[in-house]
């Protein structure tokens, strides 16, 4: 590196260490002090505690010295390069009060993804978390408390509380508040683990004198528990990266940059859910989710990736192009996740011997990329939505079908009203997303141009959805039904059948079939074991497979360029550079595991 180049690093790293501090009020005069605090919420449950912790905090009752966030350098080796980056944290956990008396608040992860996104910050990962106390200029000693059903009480919270302040204010004189302190608590911390569960918090963290910490990464906790010896420091969105200025989801977000902050590899979604912290008990439906995305670019085939996470029970991810001409319109796909499946599986990657199988086997994100290069007068956006019990019909169980336009139309109104089409997609268990849809709205509105079901008709209810079809189909030319299947009832799993003939979707596509045929004539062809029905000149299609072998092709049948046919069959590239159960025809747009 020229010394040029070195100079104007620090100067750029000099002026960002200038500007990172928090952005909250002044401290009022007549503000709580954290003994007062203490007082305030003994007699409170968790809910109200937390409540109050972030209102002091957004009206600016922190210590002084905790405004000021400190730089933490990491380094890292990525193919070949040597990449250097200062993220800003936190000089010591979130607190409320004054310098001299202030108190270290234990909150949930919901709390904690409040105060910080108020404040433009986010929640460290472990590797930040070790990071943070290898460059601490003040290392507590832990203090731990004999665990006990007190350990989530006021009165251990103040305990341990007035151990970790006589421990920093006797280091006071040598290391004035502010330095960087750590050692004295386990962190809430962000994780790709908290995608694959359900209302769970991630601890880490209390690094004893030899470094090692006492808690590992665990998730075994509820997202309500709170204990004396977790807390919350926050980390600046913004941070340096080889000179230049990056957020630090962009950075988790990218494979050869995340080794910087993280030691799990990517992580898409580095938040908790706002809400998850709501008793169950409280909720009666499902707030639609109000935060905009925060669309970062992703390392691989130049797309821009946001995730909207606006309670425990909906998790969206679009995935749209990084650029796109303006006067051209969007064709918004709506992609509900098959049960079971996160947006990670659903969307794909390479995978090495002993991986997770179910990263390889619907690739979505791969099969978009292959459209993108056919239609080409469209840009296609992909909203991927995932129930938070992996599960679409236990999610409608529990909200109601309205509750779906709710989360619809918190992707909807990102797109201009007027130049938008909407396809509704699905997989297995996704299909009871759509028909939950159908049931909620009086009519399919006309800008929704397409619906398929990738094997995921099971809950085709003829009263409920044949009419609104039939309507909807006859109402425009540009108006189309894909519906994938196959003989579902004849396979077995572990020797036995699992669905009944008119339970599955062989039976529910042979149902509507047979009502759609009332008002649409179809005409019929088999190709091989494969069953084609058509109506309305290819508009309505289905595509029955027959299963003589007994096998189970549920996942086959998207996995063989499936979604690239449910979204051409009856336009004119139906079947040109692929075939339906063919050979995968989207190898090359696969996201490589790196």
């Amino acid at each position: 590196m020229t010394a040029l180049r070195q100079i104007v690093l620090i100067c750029l790293a000099t002026s960002s260490i200038a500007a990172q501090t928090l952005d909250v009020p002044p401290r009022a005069i007549h503000a709580v002090r954290g003994s007062e605090f203490i007082q305030k919420i003994q007699a409170l449950d968790w809910p109200q505690r937390d409540q109050l912790v972030l209102e002091e905090v957004l009206a600016g009752n922190i210590p002084d010295f905790q405004r000021k966030l400190c730089p933490v350098t990491v380094t890292n080796v990525a193919q070949g390069q040597t990449n250097r980056a200062t993220f800003f944290a936190m000089p010591d956990y979130v607190a409320i009060g004054s310098e001299a008396d202030y108190f270290l608040a234990p909150v949930s992860p919901a709390t904690a993804q409040r105060i910080a996104d108020r404040l433009n910050c986010l929640l460290p990962t472990r590797r930040m978390v070790d990071a943070i106390y290898a460059s601490a200029e003040v290392k507590l000693v832990p203090a731990p408390i004999p665990p006990s059903k007190a350990m989530t009480t006021v009165p251990v919270f103040a305990q341990h509380n007035a151990t970790v302040c006589a421990q920093r204010q006797a280091l006071a004189q040598v290391h004035p508040p502010g330095a960087l302190t750590a050692g004295h608590k386990k962190d809430v911390v962000i994780s790709p683990r908290l995608a694959s569960v359900t209302r769970k918090v991630a601890i880490y963290g209390w690094h004893q004198t030899n470094g090692m910490a006492i808690q590992p990464l665990y998730l075994g906790h509820m997202d309500t528990w709170v204990d004396y010896s977790q807390c919350v420091r926050l980390i600046s969105q913004i941070m340096l990266v080889n000179g230049g200025e990056k957020k630090v989801a962009e950075v988790l977000a990218d494979p050869k940059l995340c080794g910087l902050i993280s030691d799990e590899g990517i992580i898409a979604d580095p938040r908790y859910a706002t809400n998850a912290a709501t008793p169950r008990s409280s909720v009666n439906k499902i707030a639609a989710p109000t935060n905009a995305p925060v669309f970062f670019r992703s390392s691989h085939f130049n797309e821009m990736i946001g995730v909207i996470q606006g309670s425990e029970d909906v998790r969206i991810l679009i995935n749209q192009p990084e650029s796109r001409p303006t006067n051209q319109p969007v064709l918004l796909i709506y992609y509900a996740l098959p049960n079971g499946n996160t947006i990670e599986q659903t969307m794909g990657r390479s995978i090495k011997p002993g991986e997770d199988w179910h990263f390889d086997i619907q690739h979505i994100g791969a099969q978009t990329r292959w459209l993108r290069q056919v239609i080409t007068n469209r840009t296609l956006v992909v909203a991927y939505l995932e129930a938070g019990q992996k599960s679409w019909p236990a999610w409608r169980k529990a909200h109601g079908d309205h509750a779906i336009v709710d989360v619809m139309n918190s992707v909807r109104r990102l797109c201009s009203a007027s130049q938008t089409e909407v396809v509704l997609a699905s997989h297995s268990g996704g299909g009871s997303l759509i028909f939950g849809y159908l049931n909620a709205v009086a009519a399919i509105p006309n800008e929704v141009k397409r619906i398929a079901f990738l094997d995921s008709n099971y809950g085709y209810d003829a009263k409920l959805h044949a009419n609104k079809l039939k309507d909807w189909l006859g109402a425009s030319s540009e108006h189309g039904l894909c519906v994938l299947a196959y003989q579902d009832y004849v396979a077995l799993l572990n020797g036995k059948t699992f669905v009944s003939e008119a339970g599955g979707t062989w039976g529910r596509s042979r149902a509507m079939l047979s009502d759609l045929g009332a008002a649409f004539p179809f005409a019929g062809q088999t190709n091989g074991e494969l069953e084609g029905f058509s109506a309305l000149n290819g508009r309505i299609q289905f595509l029955l497979k027959e299963n003589p072998t007994r096998k189970i092709f549920h996942t086959v049948q998207v996995e063989r360029n499936g979604f690239i046919h449910a979204l051409l069959a009856g336009s004119l590239m139906e079947s040109r550079g692929y075939e339906y159960l063919g050979e995968r025809v989207y190898s090359q747009w696969i996201q490589e595991n790196q």
